[in-house]
């Protein structure tokens, strides 16, 4: 009769504290906005997680992500690893996990547009996949994905959220930029389009043909993963990326050279930023 009465209250004693985690994580970030900072790379991620106080980390389903406080903003922070699957997932489970009311993703990219230099930023008014397109039913080329929630066509080119645009473009009024120790010219800001693929674009005639057909003044391997994703769910979303090279034959050498002022640069813009979301 012991053993018989005993079990029900163990079974619901572990029932219970297995689920307390998943309980305190909805109440936390339900009291307070909170906004999701994603990086591909170390350099990105690191300098933004060094900046935050409280931190605290969580690991879900094997990707880490930092919560505390960044300027003021409740924040999670989480490296996502490169290319589009590794954005779309990590973004997913911080969406999920974390309820952001926005979504900035920050880092490193190849310069398209020819009047910019490795150090200079471009803030994504619209960014697009470079590397996907198929046939409709109706024998029409198409580069626009499907939303599967609707069934509806996405947009050619994802736009960032007006109000984070408006915030972002003043917070390049307020922060001070690290010139490249190169030419120590001063950065160059520029909204523009960024588009991405699943490859390391390192080719003159590559750059000069997502100039031509895209308009492109910047492209990496993340950014319109992490966009789509945002705009199907209904989040906020801009992506913010520093040149580390010209995406030419050099693209490698140089974005050895340059990968830790494009990283330093785009993450005080992001912290600037975020003080302005208060």
């Amino acid at each position: 009769m012991y053993i018989f009465t005993k079990r029900p209250l163990l079974v619901f004693l572990v029932l219970f504290i297995v689920g307390i985690p998943a309980v305190s994580n909805a109440q936390i970030y339900k009291s307070r906005p909170v906004t999701a900072l994603l990086g591909a790379f170390d350099d990105e991620v690191k300098l933004l997680e060094q900046s935050v106080k409280k931190a605290k980390k969580h690991t879900i389903h094997g990707i880490q992500f930092t919560t505390g406080e960044l300027n003021g903003r409740q924040v999670v922070i989480a490296l996502t690893g490169v290319g589009k699957v590794n954005a779309a997932m990590t973004t997913t489970l911080a969406l999920q996990t974390f309820k952001p009311s926005e979504v900035i993703f920050t880092g490193i990219a190849g310069g398209i547009n020819p009047e910019l230099l490795p150090g200079d930023i471009v803030i994504g008014k619209e960014t697009s996949h470079h590397d996907f397109g198929y046939i409709t039913f109706q024998k029409q080329a198409t580069r626009q994905t499907r939303n599967p929630i609707t069934g509806e066509f996405n947009p050619d080119f994802f736009p960032a959220d007006s109000s984070l645009l408006n915030k972002t473009l003043t917070a390049v009024s307020k922060v001070t930029l690290q010139p490249t120790s190169a030419s120590r010219r001063v950065p160059r800001v520029i909204t523009g389009r960024i588009v991405t693929g699943d490859v390391f674009v390192s080719s003159a005639e590559k750059v000069e043909q997502l100039r031509r057909d895209f308009g492109a003044d910047a492209t990496e391997m993340e950014g319109a993963a992490v966009a789509q994703v945002c705009w199907q769910q209904q989040v906020p979303c801009i992506v913010i990326r520093s040149l580390s090279d010209k995406a030419d034959g050099n693209a490698r050498e140089d974005m050895l050279n340059f990968v830790k002022v494009a990283a330093r640069n785009s993450a005080a813009l992001v912290v600037e930023l975020v003080g302005l979301l208060k």
